[in-house]
């Protein structure tokens, strides 16, 4: 047995500021129904697997859960804000573990600035459309980074009811238009079963197309995990929250899907799915099966959906900043939390800071909101975190063969992480097979054609960092992945080595 290490005296986020609802709020708000259905939806008719796409989140969904199974596994047993990058550490091994930890905080850091660019560019037109006021989109942006900086300072529960109130009127108008077409007995065609056939997930003019954006509509569901140290019971309250998010998003996605190419036609959906104004893919049904009132809320919705979605995407980099900072690995300041609100309050000053010399680049350089700063940021962090979603779930199987043989399970520690690693394999080959298309006019930029070579650097620079650690300061090395919340401390790594997880480890 090696000799034990300690670990260093960290800040500790605010316990017991969250129960299942708000660990929920947050998961789903970084799913973004109303953007993911929005921007995702219509592509996926009009490109990808046709009016198949409803089939398509239900593959989705089940592939998902699967990988849930294995997630929620390790949620039982670690709890830290780390998430991704303590499961690794503990499963892979720490090298594998801060080489996933350096690519969740570039995802998480960008999805921020990505959503900027897609709250931006729906309040310009809407503001526009509906009162006539035409300002540049840097002026929401600016607005919508100001109200994210000041909501993340305080405690995380004044966050979760933030989101609650917008992700309840997301969803309601979604699931309002969605219930009228069925009441209606549906448009041209009735209520068809074809879209939600599971053989017609996979044809289409490009069914890997309509796949990949199924699966891109749930990034973010896994921050479950991220919020256990500032949650009631952890190990009951995370694994509920994951498999509430899949699962619930999962069934919210077929149904809305289905309903709005049924309140089109088949042949419709297709149709306004392919012009150039594809929200009326939505907008349609809203106003024929419940009033023009309908289309202007969901306007509006848009806004505070995709506001929402970013406010959680920061929380997310905030933690993982936070969790890497209290290791004394970037920098240690960024491990600090406030001493009344138990906020992360350094690592969101920087992510803010980060996001706004993101979005100012895009900006000063005259780069489209949508286009570019959305598109763009958002295909580079679903690339870095499907990656670090596949290396969690071979974590699974490596931790459980090597730790706990009472909690071993055919299903739930090899089998169920086993297919979910298989098929986040695929999603990922899908993308890199998809990416033109997914990028559309940005896909002559700069930025898109380095994308793979950033994720690719980031992995091997957090490789480097791993090993360099090892090879000259064995004490640092040690700790990677080690820090996490002392009520509910592993007190065993995932080299098989027992580690010391002292009380002062926490405060």
């Amino acid at each position: 047995m090696p000799e034990q290490q300690s670990t260093p005296e960290v800040h500790r986020l605010k316990a017991n500021s969250v129960g299942v609802v708000g660990v929920v709020f947050m998961a789903v708000a970084t799913a973004a129904p109303i953007t993911a259905m929005t921007g995702n939806l219509p592509i996926a008719v009009g490109a990808g697997n046709g009016t198949g796409a409803p089939a398509g989140y239900l593959f989705a969904t089940l592939v998902l859960t699967v990988f849930s199974v294995g997630y929620v596994a390790m949620a039982k047993r670690i709890t830290a804000a780390g998430a991704f990058y303590g499961y690794i550490s503990h499963g892979l091994g720490r090298i594998a573990g801060m080489a996933s930890g350096m690519l969740a905080v570039l995802a998480y850091i960008v999805f921020e600035a990505s959503i900027v660019g897609v709250f931006s560019y729906f309040a310009q037109t809407t503001v526009e459309d509906q009162l006539g006021v035409d300002l540049p989109w840097i002026v929401y942006a600016a607005a919508m980074l100001a109200g994210t900086a000041v909501l993340a300072y305080f405690d995380i529960n004044l966050t979760a009811k933030a989101l609650g109130v917008m992700l309840v009127a997301e969803i309601a108008v979604l699931f309002a238009v969605a219930t009228a077409v069925l009441l209606h007995g549906g448009g041209p065609d009735g209520i068809p079963v074809e879209p939600i056939n599971p053989k017609n997930a996979f044809t289409g003019t490009s069914a890997g197309l309509g796949l990949f954006f199924a699966f891109w509509s749930w990034v973010g569901f896994e921050s479950t995990a991220m919020y256990g140290e500032e949650s009631r019971d952890p190990k009951r309250v995370i694994p509920r929250a994951t498999l509430v998010s899949v699962v619930g998003v999962g069934l919210f996605y077929i149904y809305v899907s289905w309903m709005t190419i049924a309140g089109n036609g088949l042949s419709g959906s297709v149709k306004v799915s392919r012009s150039t104004s594809p929200l009326d893919l939505f907008f349609d049904p809203a106003h024929s099966f419940i009033g023009a009132w309908a289309v202007d809320t969901f306007q509006w919705l848009l806004i505070t959906g995709s506001f929402a979605c970013g406010m959680a995407f920061h929380q997310c980099a905030a933690r993982y900043l936070y969790a890497i900072g209290r290791e004394g690995f970037l920098h240690p300041a960024l491990g600090r939390t406030h001493p009344a609100h138990g906020s992360p309050y350094i690592a969101s000053y920087v992510q803010s800071v980060i996001a706004i010399a993101l979005v100012g680049a895009f900006w000063l350089t005259g780069q489209d909101p949508y286009i570019h700063l959305y598109t763009l940021l958002a295909i580079l962090g679903t690339m870095a975190i499907l990656i670090v979603q596949t290396l969690c779930s071979f974590a699974v199987i490596g931790y459980f063969r090597r730790n706990h043989p009472e909690d071993r399970h055919w299903f739930k520690t090899l089998l169920a992480p086993l297919l979910g690693g298989i098929g986040m394999i695929a999603v990922v080959v899908l993308l890199v097979i998809n990416m033109d298309t997914a990028a559309g006019s940005a896909a002559d930029s700069l930025l898109f054609k380095a994308i793979p070579w950033i994720v690719g650097l980031v992995f091997l620079g957090g490789l480097g960092l791993g090993l360099y650690l090892r090879a000259r300061h064995p004490r640092r090395y040690e700790i990677i992945g080690r820090v996490v919340l002392e009520d509910a401390a592993e007190r065993t790594d995932g080299d098989g080595d027992p580690v010391a997880v002292p009380s002062q480890a926490v405060r």
